[in-house]
């Protein structure tokens, strides 16, 4: 509790609070992000079809760090090293890198409604892979093909943007909502001529985002990528903080306000377009968590990234665990994150006022 003194010749009270308050609410704040993502995480592990108690999921998960009395079936671990490991680990980069990259866009753009799809990439990737589906529907093609239209989505905005050697941001902008917009409808054309029967169904299914059947091979194509992205961006983080200032006072400062600008827009690229290859759309995750990292933590981008990284990883765990385990039928992550994902920016927005300082 806080002490009460005069202030003044004007005998005026003001309230005094223990020097160490804020210290400790600052360590409470950082323990809760550390252990967020790794309670959702091993949460995860143990809910599901096939329910696995604690003890046994430490067990297993232990054993291949130290070997320990076997006191469990090839089934539960099956379940556990084979199944949801893989998909755990890749909802959980997911979710830092879409929080993470929609931060980093709102701290370079100044703008608090832009999310990682701003510049078409998100459109883009799902197109490419409807074309995989369409044509193919092997993993791999549909993959692959997400990630090449994903970059080709980001290359033509910025040729569409370029003006004059340069690339304003409301040009940049402009121009990705314009390649999204054509890309959408580029992928009602495939649903338009995708087979009702088969074809249709899986396109709407993985546009709509899910993390089923992920594999190893999923994480070992898609983890190195997304945490590159995540690393180059922390790097960044304090440069961010400058680029939000605005161009001219970083220029004066000695930055190359052309050069950072572009790191941060490939690497937050990279992390969509590999997200959106490997689990389809998520929406509103790139646009919620970085508010609520800054109702934590502040604006300083040299803390928010990373709590953003923590908040997103754990927010997809919850998001994906309920996916799969709520209903008999797997219900998309789009649905889901839009149907909690909006009453909480609403929520926001009402408390803030649309203020975002």
């Amino acid at each position: 509790m806080g002490v009460w003194r005069k202030k003044g010749k004007t005998a005026a009270i003001e309230r005094v609070e223990p020097k160490n308050l804020c210290g400790i609410k600052r360590k409470g704040t950082t323990y809760a992000l550390v252990l967020f993502p790794i309670i959702a995480a091993f949460a995860a592990i143990c809910l599901g079809r096939y329910v696995i108690s604690p003890s046994i999921v430490f067990n297993i998960l232990f054993s291949h760090i130290i070997p320990v009395e076997v006191a469990w079936t090839t089934i539960e671990e099956s379940v556990i090293m084979r199944i949801r490991l893989p998909r755990i680990m890749l909802a959980a980069l997911v979710g830092a890198g879409l929080s993470i990259s929609g931060a980093s866009f709102q701290g370079l753009l100044g703008n608090p409604l832009v999310s990682p799809h701003i510049l078409g990439v998100s459109a883009g990737a799902g197109f490419g892979a409807a074309l995989g589906i369409l044509f193919s529907g092997g993993p791999l093609i549909i993959q692959v093909s997400a990630l090449i239209f994903g970059v080709f989505a980001i290359f033509i905005t910025y040729l569409i943007s370029r003006i004059r050697k340069a690339t304003p941001i409301f040009m940049l902008v402009l121009s990705g909502v314009v390649v999204g917009a054509f890309f959408q409808a580029l992928i009602s054309l495939l649903k338009y001529v995708a087979d009702p029967e088969d074809t249709l169904p899986s396109i709407v299914f993985w546009l709509m985002g899910s993390f089923t059947g992920t594999s190893h091979r999923d994480l070992m194509i898609g983890a190195p990528l997304i945490l590159i992205g995540i690393v180059v961006l922390l790097l960044l983080r304090w440069r961010i903080n400058i680029l939000s200032l605005g161009a001219e006072e970083a220029k004066a400062l000695g930055i190359n306000v052309e050069r950072i600008k572009w790191a941060v827009i490939l690497m937050a690229t990279l992390i969509t377009a590999v997200s959106v290859s490997l689990s389809g759309i998520v929406g509103w995750v790139g646009l919620i968590i970085p508010h609520i990292g800054r109702m934590l933590v502040g604006n300083n981008h040299r803390k928010l990234l990373p709590a953003c990284v923590s908040i997103g990883a754990g927010y997809m765990l919850l998001i994906d665990t309920i996916a799969r385990t709520a209903t008999a039928a797997e219900i998309p992550l789009s649905i889901l994150t839009a149907v909690i994902g909006a009453p909480i920016f609403a929520h926001l927005l009402r408390r803030t006022g649309g203020k975002w300082e």
